[in-house]
């Protein structure tokens, strides 16, 4: 888990895949956080990705480094916590003028059931599974 978190905050953005109904969504997001032993994304509950998450927790991440990429399939679960959510925001201080921890809109999602898929075009995958 350590490796992937590290992967995707070190690169900054990467590419969330949800699903709308039978159409692929997919939009550039930078937040991930570790928190209580958990992967953790943010988003606004006004915004349709949350839609798309509460109906469908089934995700894809993507991320790419310029040699190897990186594939995360997992299952988007809702953690509204307070906890949770003032964590993601000291992560993130530049959210803080959009969100507060409690505000009825900042949403926090922890990852579960995640595989995550190194590859590259020099090396066999890497597959990391919690």
């Amino acid at each position: 888990m350590e490796e992937v978190y590290q992967f995707l905050k070190k690169y900054g953005t990467y590419y969330l895949g949800t699903m709308d109904g039978d159409q692929p969504r997919v939009r550039p997001f930078v937040t991930i956080d570790l928190f209580e032993g958990r992967l953790y994304i943010q988003t606004g509950k006004k915004k349709e990705v949350s839609r798309q998450m509460a109906e469908n927790g089934k995700i894809e991440i993507c991320a790419f480094d310029g040699e190897r990429w990186l594939r995360v399939a997992a299952t988007a679960l809702e953690d509204d916590r307070v906890e949770a959510q003032r964590h993601m925001l000291e992560a993130y201080p530049e959210l803080k003028g959009m969100y507060a921890p409690g505000d009825g809109n900042t949403q926090v999602l922890y990852l579960k059931d995640v595989t995550a898929t190194f590859s590259s075009f020099t090396a066999d995958p890497k597959v990391i599974c919690f």
